[in-house]
């Protein structure tokens, strides 16, 4: 396994990197360091076709678990990226393979990572089912450290079928104020949450004996991601066609992890002078200091569904705790270490 300096890429340097990977695996070239440092990190922040980012903090390294973003039969591994302060990106590849997986074979994708009692639990989902009758779904992986390499947890899926008519993918683990950890996930804009056994080999059923409760807010679609602020729920998700230019996200409100969730607003949205296809993402949020959501987007001028790039921007809220619209930049964010 390969773990490879990356430094902030100007545009032109970005752009280079870019045409390059249309011609190979993004993972089939290590990313090329370029300065040890900078003020800003530019986006978008590594070189490579990557989607779908969780961003995580383990220790004093910031941490991104991306999809590869390529057609599902070449969906057969996961990569990583760590920085100790957004600007300088280590590359890990291949932290997760499909051998490591048996029951695997391809569109491995939307990786959320938590660690617990000095393991790191990767949730990934895989095979990209259409129904019941399929195997695949939502899986576990595990391993020693953030950067694995990872190995499968269960030896067969965690969620392998449909509830509430979600699909089984874009898993995001939740772990609530009191420690307790929950499952949301869905496609085919229905999203459930379940509440996780601590071990996490399955789960442990609502005080009404449900497992799986559907708390799909308006106009949801895909990518959901949750977090806690000043004692509100913030659940974010994206809308529109992942192929398509209209690609975005929005988010509501609510008082627990199950809802019910006020509808604010879309956040992060296409700029025509910047990017297209912006969402599915992941944020950190700092309760002192700036936040940030990490997300991808489609380069202007590119058709490919598959050509989408990483990159981070500032997250900032109004004086009602509401999420200001996002401005997407191709400068980035300055350096700052996790925890300052």
């Amino acid at each position: 396994m390969r773990d490879v300096a990356v430094g902030p890429l100007s545009l032109a340097i970005a752009a280079t990197l870019l045409l390059a990977a249309c011609a190979a695996p993004p993972a089939a070239t290590a990313p090329t360091s370029t300065k040890a440092a900078a003020e800003r990190a530019g986006n978008p922040i590594v070189p490579g076709w990557y989607a779908d980012p969780e961003v995580a903090v383990f220790g004093d390294r910031y941490w991104i678990y991306p999809t590869t973003s390529a057609r599902y039969d070449d969906q057969l591994y996961l990569d990583a990226f760590s920085s100790p302060d957004l600007c300088n990106w280590n590359y890990h590849a291949r932290v997760l393979p499909v051998g490591a997986i048996p029951w695997a074979k391809r569109a491995i994708w939307a990786p959320s990572v938590v660690e617990r009692d000095g393991r790191w639990f990767l949730f990934f989902g895989a095979n990209d089912i259409q129904s019941d009758d399929e195997l695949g779904g939502i899986g576990v992986a595990v391993a020693d450290r953030p950067q694995g390499p990872f190995r499968d947890y269960l030896g067969k899926p965690l969620v392998d079928a449909f509830h509430n008519g979600a699909q089984p993918i874009d898993q995001f683990v939740f772990r609530d104020t009191d420690g307790q950890d929950y499952l949301i996930y869905g496609g085919w804009r229905h999203c459930n949450i379940a509440r996780l056994r601590p071990d996490f080999t399955g789960f442990v059923p609502f005080d009404d004996g449900v497992v799986f409760k559907e708390i799909t807010p308006e106009h949801y679609v895909e990518g959901p991601f949750l977090f806690v602020r000043d004692g509100r729920y913030y659940f974010m998700w994206s809308e529109g066609g992942w192929t398509g230019p209209d690609y975005s996200v929005a988010y509501a409100i609510g008082d627990s992890p199950l809802g019910p969730f006020r509808r604010i607003g879309k956040i992060l949205q296409p700029d025509e002078a910047v990017a297209t296809g912006a969402g599915h993402h992941s944020a950190i949020v700092n309760h002192e200091g700036p936040s940030y959501i990490v997300y991808h987007r489609r380069p202007l001028g590119e058709t490919d569904r598959d050509h989408r790039v990483l990159c981070i921007d500032r997250m900032d809220f109004d004086e009602n705790g509401h999420i200001l619209p996002v401005t997407l930049t191709f400068e980035g964010v300055e350096a700052r270490a996790p925890g300052r």
